[in-house]
């Protein structure tokens, strides 16, 4: 009869253990990630990314890619309050990262970065684009360093070269418009800051910070200057029509501009049209409109790869994140891009870009944070709709300014 309740007893136990004690099945362990983005076009590289790490690590990853950041975002946002929960997004650091964080909805990375630091898988100057309060939240996606890739053909047809002063950039700009050639892309949907940032970056780097946290006002003469610099070039028509709907990529390839502002990240859309590095296009770093700075300006961006607090499987995710960073990770990331990478063991093929992000760790440059992600939520949206208006009417250069103030009035009100 005791033998029997023991083997009774026995039995409960195996069938408590198997069902979690609470009468529901033990949760098995992910094998396959879903990661979600804002980078559609990406979508083959994850993919690439997804077979390896199932080697590497034990998990594949499946992306589901957006191309609308307002869907996206949306869509991310929603999945806080809802069942469908992402393992693994991407976001953007700086105010946008800070709101999901202080709503507690950001699994905390801290202990990946300690590591990765250590190992120098991760530069320890990246770490304050991921910090919220004295701890990491995500680990990069990648990095970007800014300037301006150019069409060599177009360059060469006509005798140009790589300027080496903001006066050299305006010439060239110059000799192509009498030549019947648009010198730069722009555009009034999501990137229309663009211009701002490097205007301001190469004018006044230190208004430039100041904006961002408040202390400056977009009606200050500083940053009126630098809309009248900007409405100096566009009337001057220097840029193509910014409500072209032409894929930038596109733009760059068939020399409807012979140059395209954008983040190192771009040189992925030349790979992708099978153009050549040093043969089809080049990359140089902007110069200063203002050349008594101490430094040359370049804008900087790293967008988060991140998981949620409550993950479906959160050991599952750390893991990912923490392969993510490795060397052998990012050099699969980097290569297949034909990009620059986070981590500092990773060799980049391209001779400029490499030469680039070289440069960018060495002091040489002064970093400036994309304004993207410089700018509080509210005011960026304020901002990229003012901007819009104005690359297609100069003429309200001050309006714009006074709208996007009066966002920053009532944000810095309630923000320190």
């Amino acid at each position: 009869m005791v033998r029997s309740r023991v083997a009774t007893i026995g039995v409960a136990a195996v069938l408590l253990a198997a069902c979690g004690g609470n009468g529901a099945e033990a949760p098995k362990q992910k094998t396959e990630l879903t990661l979600y983005n804002d980078k559609g076009a990406w979508s083959e590289y994850f993919e690439q990314m997804g077979a390896l790490s199932k080697q590497s690590v034990g998990l594949s990853m499946k992306p589901t890619g957006y191309t609308d950041s307002a869907q996206y975002q949306a869509f991310i946002k929603a999945s806080f309050r809802t069942n469908v929960k992402p393992d693994l997004f991407t976001w953007q650091t700086g105010g946008m990262l800070a709101e999901i964080v202080k709503q507690k909805q950001v699994a905390d990375t801290t202990a990946i970065w300690q590591e990765a630091v250590a190992n120098g898988d991760l530069p320890q100057d990246l770490a304050p684009y991921f910090t919220v309060d004295g701890k990491q939240y995500c680990v990069p996606l990648n990095v970007a360093y800014w300037g301006m890739f150019y069409n060599k053909k177009i360059f060469d047809e006509h005798g140009l070269r790589p300027p080496e002063t903001w006066d050299d950039l305006v010439k060239i700009a110059d000799t192509l418009k009498q030549k019947d050639v648009k010198a730069f892309y722009h555009t009034s949907v999501l990137f229309s800051f663009v211009w701002f940032e490097q205007l301001m970056a190469g004018m006044d780097p230190d208004l430039y910070d100041r904006l961002s946290t408040g202390q400056a006002k977009y009606t200050d003469p500083g940053v009126v200057a630098v809309m009248r610099k900007w409405k100096e070039l566009i009337d001057a028509g220097y840029f193509i029509n910014p409500g072209d709907k032409t894929d930038p990529g596109d733009v760059l390839k068939n020399g409807k501009a012979a140059m395209v502002s954008f983040g190192t990240w771009f040189n992925t859309s030349m790979t992708q049209r099978e153009m050549k590095a040093g043969e089809d296009y080049g990359f140089f770093v902007i110069p200063n409109v203002d050349a008594s700075l101490p430094k040359t300006s370049m804008i900087f961006e790293s967008g988060p790869l991140c998981s949620l607090a409550e993950a479906p499987d959160p050991a599952a995710s750390a893991k990912y994140l923490k392969w993510w960073t490795t060397a052998e990770a990012q050099e699969k990331w980097a290569t297949a891009r034909g990009d620059v990478s986070a981590n500092p063991k990773v060799e980049i093929a391209d001779e400029a870009l490499g030469q680039v992000t070289k440069d960018a760790g060495s002091g040489e440059y002064r970093l400036v944070n994309r304004y993207f992600e410089a700018t509080p939520p509210p005011i960026l949206t304020a901002a990229l709709d003012g901007f819009s208006k104005f690359v297609t009417d100069t003429s309200t250069l001050q309006e714009v300014l006074e709208t996007i103030q009066k966002e920053a009035d009532e944000y810095w009100s309630t923000h320190q």
